[in-house]
């Protein structure tokens, strides 16, 4: 049996959408684009929203709006993909990590308060997992230092943190529409915010530094960071699955939960409380994770491990700095964004991922653990 990691859930209704698409003639961001935003800040519940061509970008458009730029520092999490910091550096500006919590890997901000300059200006909490940060945590950290705050939301569409849905705390928030994530347009990103200011300024970026499409007259630099109706079309058909999609997860993760819990050497993450969950994998921290990943692997089946802590980077050796005597890049500062990478592993979770699957993952960890 061979199964993947992730398989996005595409079938009649979204080839039907795109040929309907073509049909019309209109395959740049037109009116399906239009109407795919307006159902996404009805989700979010957000007035204002404008797409990117994927999370990175939506990241570095946000970023851009709220005035960082070089000289600047911005907190960033040790552990999540290259991309939280690589926007932060596209604008000129710093990342500056910070180690995760060892219960469920988000950003820890009791780590925060010694990282903080006069250069510091912004806050980036990454929704990691399908789950939310602790968001009353960040915000009131931010307010005492009056950092800005920029959700990476790109794991958390549909997802809520007392009540509110992850990306609406902050000053921006940033989703994206990759192949592996809930909802997909196999490339695609998403900038919301609250103000009317941001968000003009927001349009302004990444339409070539205007407003009105038609005109040659451009007041700011900007990008070409338009969404196609192609995509929209995808979109618009992948929303309406959003809560059977969610459904089935869940259903999937309970599956999990039934063979592995009596398994001493596994242990799943914990979900930040007030957070809803939505699994963008499932995640466990295991003894021999490493091992257990190549022994699956034997057997047909694909996983991942925890993402590389951001201060082992090697494209990123030339941020370290002198701090306390030790560089803020060695691994005694960040003991667990290196624990996560070194135990964690992460197991499919896609909607469409039968019972007999999860039953021959699940069979092959046990065997992994009675050799």
């Amino acid at each position: 049996m061979k199964i993947p990691q992730v398989l996005p859930w595409l079938d009649q209704d979204e080839i039907s959408a795109v040929n309907d698409t073509i049909k019309a003639n209109w395959i740049t961001e037109g009116r399906l684009s239009t109407e795919f935003s307006l159902k996404l800040n009805e989700l979010i519940g957000t007035q204002y929203g404008v797409f990117a061509p994927n999370g990175t970008l939506a990241l570095f458009l946000g970023l851009l709006a709220m005035g960082i730029g070089p000289g600047d520092e911005v907190i960033v999490p040790d552990c999540t993909f290259i991309a939280s910091a690589n926007a932060v550096i596209l604008t000129g500006a710093k990342p500056v990590f910070v180690d995760v919590n060892r219960l469920n890997y988000q950003i820890d901000v009791s780590q925060c308060e010694h990282l903080v300059t006069p250069r510091t200006r912004a806050i980036m909490p990454v929704h990691l997992f399908g789950m939310t940060a602790n968001m009353m945590e960040v915000m009131q950290f931010a307010e005492r230092y009056h950092l800005r705050v920029i959700e990476d939301a790109a794991q958390a569409i549909g997802v809520r943190y007392k009540g509110r849905h992850a990306g609406t705390f902050g000053d921006i928030g940033c989703f994206s529409f990759f192949a592996d994530k809930t909802i997909t347009t196999g490339e695609g990103g998403y900038v919301v915010c609250k103000d009317k200011g941001l968000y003009e300024r927001l349009l302004l970026l990444r339409n070539q530094g205007r407003i009105d499409r038609g005109s040659f007259i451009h007041p700011a630099i900007g990008y070409n960071f338009r969404m196609t109706d192609l995509q929209a079309a995808i979109g618009l058909v992948q929303l309406a699955k959003l809560d059977t999609i969610i459904q089935r997860k869940h259903i999937i993760l309970e599956w999990y939960h039934r063979e592995l819990d009596s398994i001493e050497n596994i242990q799943f993450v914990t979900v930040v409380p007030e957070s809803e969950y939505v699994p963008f994998r499932v995640v466990l921290i295991c003894r021999g994770a490493h091992s257990l990943m190549t022994y699956l692997s034997e057997h047909g089946v694909q996983s991942r491990t925890f993402f590389f802590p951001l201060h082992r980077q090697p494209c990123f050796e030339y941020l370290g700095r002198a701090q306390g005597g030790m560089l803020d890049l060695d691994d005694e500062l960040y003991p667990n964004a290196v624990f996560g990478y070194e135990n964690g592993i992460c197991l499919p979770v896609f909607p469409t991922l039968s019972n007999e699957q999860v039953d021959y993952i699940c069979s092959h960890i046990k065997e992994f653990y009675v050799r």
